[in-house]
């Protein structure tokens, strides 16, 4: 690092249209911290790649950085082709749980599959917070929505451990009262080539918060602070006992080869001979 980080550098000057207490302003300050203490003076050598939701409008237009806003749960394909047409550039998809984990949860799935060289970054507000506050794929067990007004009778989805198990690089998943393990997992997941993929746990009092009776968004991160647990120690602990739980911590971190290295191989070997 150059200079002392300011978070104006990176953004348009634009008022971000998030409600009061949401975890987006967390993720984007963090994130940008990251980028910041990487080296990155500005965002010139990427290129952000965001679907339909609260989290899609994260880097789309408020980044001073090329993005692409796409149809809802289209992000990822768009990032693959962007990612093999220029490999030089890193491509970044933001995304909320709705957007990656429901409609576009094949794409995630697969991307994952052929370790695609993009970073996803996925805001888990537990809730599709822009279109109503309805029951998501991450939505626990239990909760009141409004297109559950008897309580989700379905288990949420581990989107960070199927990912991990699918094939990506880099696995991780942090809460809002992580910040900066949540930035140190940025750094590490924008070294590393290949898939990665962060989860972040975040706060939505408007659409998730009041409906399942937290008064406040400092009860929802005392929440997150009070069940969340490391995946070493939940590791040792059964099913039971994390009822309830969100398990923290780094899930997968290897280094296999991208989708881009084989395609490249593979036409320099036809070439070739």
């Amino acid at each position: 690092m150059s200079s002392k980080f300011s978070i104006q550098r990176y953004l348009r000057g634009l008022v971000f249209p998030f409600c009061p207490g949401c975890g987006n302003f967390i993720v984007v300050n963090s994130f940008l911290k990251a980028v910041h203490e990487l080296g990155h003076q500005d965002l010139s050598g990427f290129v952000f790649c965001s679907g339909i939701g609260c989290a899609a409008w994260i880097p789309s237009p408020y980044f001073l950085a090329d993005s692409i806003h796409t149809p809802h749960g289209r992000s990822i394909p768009v990032a693959t082709g962007v990612k093999l047409f220029r490999p030089e550039l890193e491509v970044v998809v933001f995304g909320g749980d709705g957007d990656l984990a429901g409609i576009g949860l094949n794409h995630l799935i697969h991307a994952a599959r052929r370790n695609v060289d993009i970073k996803v970054i996925m805001v888990n507000n537990m809730v599709y917070g822009m279109t109503g506050g309805q029951v998501a794929p991450t939505t626990p067990f239990g909760t009141v929505t409004t297109t559950t007004p008897y309580k989700s009778f379905e288990r949420p989805l581990d989107v960070t451990r199927l990912i991990a198990a699918a094939g990506a690089n880099y696995a991780a998943r942090w809460t809002t009262v992580h910040p900066e393990q949540f930035k140190e997992a940025v750094k590490k997941a924008l070294k590393i080539r290949g898939f990665s993929f962060i989860e972040m746990v975040s706060q939505c009092p408007t659409a998730f918060g009041r409906r399942a009776g937290f008064k406040n968004v400092a009860e929802m991160l005392q929440w997150f602070k009070q069940n969340s647990i490391l995946k070493e120690k939940a590791e040792k602990m059964n099913w039971k006992e994390l009822e309830g739980k969100i398990v923290i911590g780094e899930f997968v971190c290897r280094q296999e080869p991208t989708l881009g290295d084989n395609v490249r191989q593979n036409i320099w070997r036809k070439t070739h001979g």
